[in-house]
């Protein structure tokens, strides 16, 4: 086994998921779906002209098109999770771990110059912490793990 050098300092850029899914937000909910079905993902950033304005994740689709019996035509402007909440590539995992913590999200794109250039997710922080099996490490993923508990405030 290798080991794996990794801290609460690293950046956001080195974790990040660089290939993007991303749908315009006339879109409809059903080829959105699809989308993220072919792909093996659980959200798709929405964008108009270019630009991120939201997210389309699983559990909108549970809370804003099933739960209210919302037609599968539905476009995703009016399903997608807004304001988008985003990170800079040059922000550290421990910044990125506190983000998703007070805003209680899982999925964070990434943003640099006003372009869209990755996306970190909650099981990316995940993986981190099951590279390493020495103390430190264990150490480093409690602290990772305890600021995305939002019931550990």
């Amino acid at each position: 086994m290798y080991e794996v050098k990794f801290s609460m300092d690293e950046f956001v850029s080195g974790i990040m998921k660089r290939q993007i899914i991303s749908v315009d937000s006339s879109v409809i909910v059903k080829d959105a779906a699809k989308i993220m079905s072919d792909s093996g993902v659980g959200c798709v950033v929405v964008m108009e002209k270019n630009v991120p304005v939201g997210i389309l994740t699983e559990r909108d689709f549970v809370r804003k098109i099933i739960a209210k019996e919302k037609s599968l035509s539905t476009p995703t402007r009016e399903a997608m999770s807004t304001p988008l909440i985003t990170i800079d590539p040059n922000s550290t995992v421990w910044e990125l771990a506190e983000l998703m913590k007070v805003k209680k999200i899982h999925r964070v794109p990434v943003i640099k110059d006003d372009r869209l250039v990755g996306i970190v997710t909650s099981t990316d922080i995940t993986k981190i912490c099951s590279l390493g099996s020495d103390s430190g490490m264990q150490s480093l993923c409690h602290q990772i793990l305890l600021r995305l508990d939002p019931s550990s405030e």
